[in-house]
C-alpha cells in the first residue's frame, strides 16, 4: 500500500508568536477570552497540518467554543470539581468535531 506524506509544516516562531497573542489577549481579558486564544491555535496547528497528502482545516469558531467553556464551568461548579476531570476530553472531542480534511 502506497501511502502519501503526512507532515506539518508550521514554524516555531509561528508558534510562539500566536501563543505570546494568545496569552495577552486573555490575560488582557481576564480570560474571557481564552476560547478565542484556543481557537486561534487550534487554527494555525490544523491548517499546518498534513495527512497522507491530504490538508486539514478547522471550522471551530470562539463564540462556538465560548458556549461550551461556560456549560463546562457551569458543570464542573454543580459537581463541585468532578466534571473538571472531562473538560480536557469534552474540549479534544469538540477540536476533533471541528477538524476536516480541505476539499
Amino acid at each position: 500500500m502506497n501511502h502519501e506524506e503526512s507532515y506539518f509544516d508550521g514554524g516555531l516562531f509561528q508558534l510562539i508568536g500566536y501563543s505570546i497573542l494568545g496569552t495577552l489577549i486573555t490575560t488582557a481579558t481576564l480570560g474571557i477570552c481564552l476560547p478565542w486564544a484556543y481557537c486561534m491555535i487550534y487554527n494555525w496547528e490544523i491548517k499546518h497540518t498534513v495527512i497522507e497528502g491530504r490538508r486539514l482545516e478547522f471550522d471551530g469558531t470562539a463564540v462556538q467554543l465560548f458556549g461550551n467553556w461556560i456549560k463546562w464551568l457551569l458543570l464542573t461548579i454543580v459537581t463541585l470539581g468532578i466534571y473538571g476531570f472531562w473538560v480536557n476530553i469534552k474540549l479534544r472531542q469538540w477540536k476533533t468535531m471541528h477538524t476536516h480534511f480541505v476539499l
